[in-house]
C-alpha cells in the first residue's frame, strides 16, 4: 500500500518500504513506504494549502463525508476486521466491535459538526457599552496533527481525525508502525468520500523522524497524540516552542479496589473482559493493580486465576480466541520481564505467567512486592497483580501513589464508600462495579498527572479543535439610547 500526500497516493521520497507482519504467525502482510522528515514536510506544505479549502467547507458538507465513511466502514466492516486482526493481533471478535464503534464515532462527530454554536452576549449589562451587540463564533484551529497508537488504531484514529474534519481543519494522520494497514483503507475511504485536496493525509514511517517534524512544525496548529508517557513529554516540548495546542493521553497504571461486600464473581469477570481478555491486555484504561480487601483477596484470587486458565490463546483470525499475540516480540518480552521480576522479588503466579514469542498467557499474580515493575509501571500486556488491604483509606492510598491518573474502577455494594472512593481517587474516570477499561464516545475521557492533559469525547474533541472568537459591533443598537 502507499501512503496519502496531498490527495495522491504515493511511496516515500527514499523509495524505502517496510513490511508490516502479523504478529500472530511472522508472516508478511503487505509493504507501506518508510515515510521520512522530507515526506512530512510535503505534506505540512499540502495541509497549509488545503486548510483554507477546508475553512470554506459548509458544515453541512462536513457532516456529509463523515457520516459517508461511517456508512462504508459499517457495510465493509466483514473486510476491515479481519485485516485489523491480522496486522494488530486482537482477535477478530474484538475488531469487529473495533470497526463499528469507529463507525459509531465518525457519524457522531457528522452530527456535532452542525452543532458547533456560538452565543450573543447582551452587552448593557456593563455601563457605556449599551448600545454594543457581540457574539462569538467557533472556527477551525487550523491544520491538525494526529500520533495514533498501536492497541486500538482505527477507534483512536476516529477520536482525532473525525473531529479535526468535522472543525473543518487539515488534518495529517500518523498511523502506527506495526498495524497501519487498517487505517490506509479507511484513509481511502475518507479521500473518495469528497473532501477537498489535501485535506486529510497519512504519512507511514517511523514515529521518531515525522512525529518531531510535525511537533517542531509553527504551521502545525495543534498536536493529538495516544501513546507513551516519554513520547508524550517530548512531543509536549517541541510544540512549546510554537505555542501550538496539545493533547496528550499517555500512559495509565490504573488500579481496581475490590472491597468485602463485592460480588467476587462479578468482579473477577470484569477484570478478565477489562484486561485479560480486551485487546490481548493492551488497553491504556486496564485494570492494571488489583487491591482487594483482606478478608476477600484469596478468594478474588482463587476465582479470578480459574477464570483466567479458561481463556482460550491463540490465532486471532478465529471466532472463539479469547487472547491473541501481543503486537511483537520484543512487547511479549517487556511483559514476561514484568512478571519475572515480580517473582524474584517474592510473588506467587496463580494462573499463566509464560511466554512463547509473541503469545503472553493471562497471568494473575499475588504476594507482590510493592516495588515490583507490575506494580510502579504500565504493564502492557494481560498481568494482573492482587494486593491485600486491611481498610479503604489504605487502598485508596496506595491507588494514587502512582504518577499515572487516567482511570479507576471500585467494587462495592455500599453507595456511600463507592462515590467516596471516586471522589477521591485521582483519575480522570471511576467505573463503579465494573472495569476500569470502558470508554464511551460521548462522555469526557483523559487523565491526571504524567497521563497527559485534555479530554476525548465527541463534544469536548470538537471544541478542543475549534477556536472561539468574539465580534463585537459597535454602536449597532438604538434601543438604549433614549431611555430616560
Amino acid at each position: 500500500m502507499k501512503m496519502l500526500i496531498d490527495s495522491q497516493w504515493v511511496d516515500a521520497q527514499s523509495g524505502m518500504t517496510r513490511d508490516v507482519v502479523a504478529p500472530a504467525d511472522g508472516t508478511t502482510i503487505d509493504t507501506v513506504p518508510q515515510g521520512a522528515a522530507a515526506d512530512a514536510a510535503k505534506a505540512i506544505e499540502a495541509a497549509v494549502a488545503a486548510k483554507r479549502r477546508m475553512r470554506a467547507l459548509p458544515a453541512h458538507a462536513r457532516a456529509r463525508v463523515l457520516i459517508d465513511v461511517a456508512e462504508r466502514m459499517e457495510r465493509e466492516c466483514d473486510e476491515l476486521a479481519p485485516l485489523l486482526a491480522r496486522e494488530n493481533g486482537k482477535p477478530v471478535n474484538q475488531t469487529r466491535e473495533e470497526v463499528r464503534a469507529a463507525a459509531r464515532i465518525f457519524r457522531g462527530f457528522g452530527e456535532e459538526a452542525k452543532r458547533l454554536f456560538g452565543r450573543t452576549s447582551p452587552l448593557d449589562n456593563v455601563p457605556g457599552m449599551e448600545n454594543h451587540f457581540a457574539m462569538t463564533i467557533r472556527e477551525p484551529v487550523g491544520v491538525v496533527a494526529a500520533i495514533v497508537p498501536f492497541n486500538y488504531p482505527v477507534e483512536l484514529y476516529a477520536h482525532k481525525a473525525a473531529p479535526a474534519i468535522a472543525g473543518g481543519n487539515a488534518t495529517i494522520v500518523k498511523p502506527p508502525n506495526d498495524c497501519p494497514l487498517t487505517l490506509l483503507k479507511v484513509a481511502e475511504m475518507i479521500e473518495e468520500a469528497g473532501l477537498p485536496r489535501g485535506g486529510h493525509q497519512m504519512i507511514t514511517g517511523a514515529g521518531s523522524e515525522i512525529g518531531t517534524v510535525l511537533a517542531d512544525s509553527p504551521h502545525i496548529d495543534l498536536i493529538t497524540l495516544t501513546g507513551s508517557t516519554r513520547v508524550g513529554q517530548e512531543i509536549s516540548k517541541r510544540a512549546s516552542q510554537s505555542l501550538k495546542k496539545v493533547l496528550l493521553e499517555l500512559g495509565g497504571n490504573d488500579p481496581c479496589i475490590i472491597c468485602e461486600d463485592a460480588d467476587l464473581n462479578r468482579a473477577a469477570e470484569a477484570v478478565i473482559a477489562g484486561r485479560l481478555a480486551r485487546g490481548n491486555g493492551q488497553i491504556c484504561c486496564a485494570v492494571k493493580r488489583v487491591y482487594a480487601h483482606v478478608s476477600v483477596a484469596e478468594r478474588f484470587a482463587e476465582v479470578l486465576a480459574h477464570k483466567t486458565r479458561d481463556l482460550r490463546v491463540g490465532d486471532p483470525l478465529l471466532e472463539d480466541t479469547d487472547v491473541g499475540p501481543l503486537i511483537n516480540e520484543e512487547a511479549a518480552r517487556t511483559v514476561e520481564a514484568a512478571i519475572q521480576d515480580a517473582v524474584k522479588r517474592g510473588a506467587t503466579v496463580r494462573a499463566g505467567g509464560t511466554r512463547s514469542g509473541t503469545f503472553v498467557d493471562p497471568t494473575v499474580i499475588t504476594g507482590v512486592a510493592t516495588d515490583a515493575i507490575v506494580l510502579t509501571e504500565e504493564t502492557f500486556g494481560p498481568v494482573v497483580p492482587i494486593v491485600p488491604f486491611e481498610t479503604v483509606d489504605q487502598a485508596i492510598e496506595m491507588a494514587n501513589d502512582s504518577p499515572y491518573g487516567l482511570q479507576g474502577a471500585v467494587f462495592t455494594n455500599d453507595i456511600s464508600t463507592a462515590m467516596n472512593v471516586a471522589y477521591r481517587l485521582e483519575c480522570g474516570g471511576v467505573i463503579v462495579n465494573w472495569s476500569s477499561a470502558v470508554r464511551v464516545e460521548n462522555l469526557p475521557f483523559g487523565g491526571r498527572k504524567l497521563t497527559g492533559r485534555g479530554a476525548e469525547s465527541i463534544h469536548d474533541t470538537l471544541l478542543e479543535m475549534t477556536e472561539l472568537k468574539t465580534i463585537i459591533l459597535h454602536d449597532a443598537l438604538s434601543v438604549f439610547r433614549n431611555t430616560m
